[in-house]
């Protein structure tokens, strides 16, 4: 606490009423104005400063790839040592049959959306030749995914057979076996987004729109560390519905009664993600590392939310798992 203070009066952040605040009440009240602090567009401001935002506010990824397929490419961007996301190198792809996003199982579609990949196979994890020598699961059916009611598995990133094929897919994104190989060695697949749309993926995300998001937030954090109900519930949507099924009348009860608790919680998030959803206007996907910890819960790991903003730019959180 000693160097929190020392750091706060460098900063001269409220010096004299942080100090009059830690001198009567301890530290409790200081703790709660940094918290407020934090759902500030101020502070985000400050956070984004010049950093890259061509796909969204980025703090998990290194190598970002979009695909668009009405061109049927695949394209790598990496940080470079600016720390900014450069276009690296364009790949030819096959996708899937049909045209559109994909809905269900063994629609021969691509999906649209933003996806995680999950796991690398290759001959020796007993790779079927037809997929070429490698191959990257994505998580689709994501959240929102889900939550659409879509459903289907089995999306990859893989190679092609030895034979000759047709040129599509039945749903993955194909490319050739020297490109495959390529890109196995310039990712690192825990550190790369999958990024799918019809078209060009956007870039240039707005700067104002990330730092109201991020704000929003925090805000939300707020509420939720406060047991402050009322203004926690207000972040939901009407269509608000869990990755289990729970629906806003229910996750409101829910909620309700664990707020009543009023235990003390610790709430972080860390290695935050922001990005516009493609092919939906006003969706973002938001996902972090939660750490929670209170006297009756304890939870360490990652949580995505899936919100829409209103029409007066406020965050309503469509889903999260």
């Amino acid at each position: 606490m000693k160097l929190l203070l020392l750091i706060l009066l460098s900063l001269n952040v409220y010096a004299v009423d942080i100090l009059t605040s830690y001198r009567n009440n301890g530290t409790a009240d200081i703790e709660k104005q940094m918290d407020l602090e934090l759902s500030t567009e101020q502070y985000w401001k400050t956070q984004i400063k010049d950093g890259d935002i061509n796909f969204g506010f980025i703090e998990s990824y290194e190598n970002i790839l979009t695909c668009d397929k009405s061109l049927s490419s695949l394209n790598l961007y990496s940080l470079d040592e600016n720390q900014n996301f450069k276009f690296k190198k364009k790949y030819s792809a096959f996708t899937g049959k049909m045209k559109g996003d994909k809905i269900k199982e063994g629609d021969l579609r691509t999906p649209t959306g933003i996806y995680q990949i999950t796991q690398k196979l290759s001959k020796e994890t007993k790779l079927d030749p037809f997929y070429g020598p490698f191959a990257f699961v994505t998580s689709y059916p994501n959240v929102y995914d889900t939550y659409k009611g879509k459903n289907g598995s089995g999306i990859w990133i893989h190679g092609l057979p030895a034979e000759d094929r047709d040129e599509f897919t039945r749903g993955c994104i194909a490319i050739n076996n020297s490109s495959i190989e390529c890109l196995n060695k310039n990712i690192d697949i825990s550190k790369t987004l999958l990024i799918i749309n019809d078209s060009e993926v956007k870039q240039n995300v707005a700067k104002e729109s990330l730092v109201s998001i991020l704000a929003q937030l925090y805000a939300w954090r707020h509420a939720w560390l406060y047991d402050d109900i009322k203004n926690y519930l207000s972040f939901y949507s009407p269509n608000f519905v869990r990755f289990d099924g729970m629906d806003i009348e229910k996750f409101r009860s829910y909620k309700t009664r664990v707020f009543q608790k009023n235990e003390k919680k610790t709430i972080i998030f860390n290695n935050i993600n922001v990005l516009p959803y493609p092919n939906s206007p006003n969706i973002y996907e938001i996902t972090f590392q939660e750490h929670y910890k209170s006297a009756s819960f304890e939870f360490n790991g990652d949580k995505t939310l899936v919100i829409e903003l209103d029409e007066n730019k406020k965050m309503k959180i469509l889903t999260e798992k």
